[in-house]
């Protein structure tokens, strides 16, 4: 097989545990590039080992962010682009499904596609429970992440918040997924919610910004929104109805991380209107540190 003409934009920040498994997937790529922001712990060394591509970034604090910088100022061979995370691999399914979309020279009728993922939670495939779809393979040309309102939001930093980017044109979705498979210890799973519910709680604390976020997210997301009960109908959704107690007891960790952190978002939320409601100005959370 021809190598695929995509150019994979890989995200990484100290990323030298789990690094090396995802380029040494890439291989049926013609380009890779990995976009690093100052690792100190030899990410970058074990990038151009493996014959990447590193392109330094570092945020200055403003718009555009990590992803949208790339498509404004990292030069590709392709006009599509992977986007991935350092824990995120393509599946042999997915590289054989865009081997038949971009076979002979021919691009896609679509101008992004939508990949679902599938997850491991504590050293376990998860082959069942909530399904998360990104929109991570785009053309450059057709598709703009939006500047939201949320540069004062503690918890996200340099990446692009909870949202996809917005694509002029019609939107395919692939049926094989990526592998995201964390390596670091799973309290660091936790660390990360930890600071995106302080951002998704300051998100909704302000009706205009969380139209203006919601209305970026994918339809999955758009739903989810208007669900009352959140953590309750989310576990339910992905142990009960997605069939996640198939998965034994990490399908349960999962159902349980991840409705408890839609509860962390809904009580952080109620201190922030608590707050405004006694002195009359926004409660600031106090985070640590930036987002993965």
């Amino acid at each position: 097989m021809n190598e695929l003409p995509i150019s994979v934009l890989v995200q990484t920040k100290n990323e030298a545990t789990g690094i090396r498994h995802c380029l040494e997937s890439l291989g049926a790529f013609n380009e890779v590039i990995v976009v690093d922001s100052n690792s100190d712990d030899g990410t970058q060394l074990i990038a151009r080992q493996l014959g990447a591509t590193v392109v330094n970034f570092t945020w200055n604090g403003r718009y555009p962010k990590k992803k949208q910088w790339q498509l404004d100022n990292v030069r590709t061979a392709n006009e599509w682009v992977l986007f991935l995370d350092a824990d995120e691999s393509p599946t042999a399914e997915l590289v054989s499904e865009l081997a038949l979309q971009f076979c002979d020279g021919r691009s896609p009728a679509v101008v992004a596609f939508d990949i679902p993922l599938t997850y491991h939670f504590s050293g376990k495939r998860l082959r069942h429970g909530h399904r998360v779809f990104k929109r991570c393979l785009v053309r450059r040309d057709r598709n703009h992440f939006p500047e939201m309102d949320d540069l004062e939001i503690p918890g996200m930093g340099e990446l692009e918040g909870h949202y996809q980017p917005t694509s002029r044109g019609p939107i395919g979705r692939t049926t094989a997924r990526i592998s995201h498979d964390d390596k670091d210890p799973i309290r660091t799973w936790f660390e990360r919610h930890n600071r995106y519910s302080d951002w998704e709680a300051h998100v909704r604390a302000v009706p205009e910004r969380r139209q203006s976020i919601s209305a970026a997210k994918s339809r999955q997301g758009k739903l989810f929104d208007k669900v009352p009960f959140k953590p309750l109908i989310f576990f339910l959704y992905s142990y009960i109805l997605r069939r996640g107690f198939l998965d034994g007891r990490a399908g349960l960790d999962y159902a349980l991380a991840l409705a408890m952190y839609y509860w962390q978002i809904a009580l952080k939320l109620q201190e922030l209107r608590s707050g405004e409601a006694a002195h009359g100005t926004p409660v600031q959370l106090l985070v640590s540190g930036n987002s993965k």
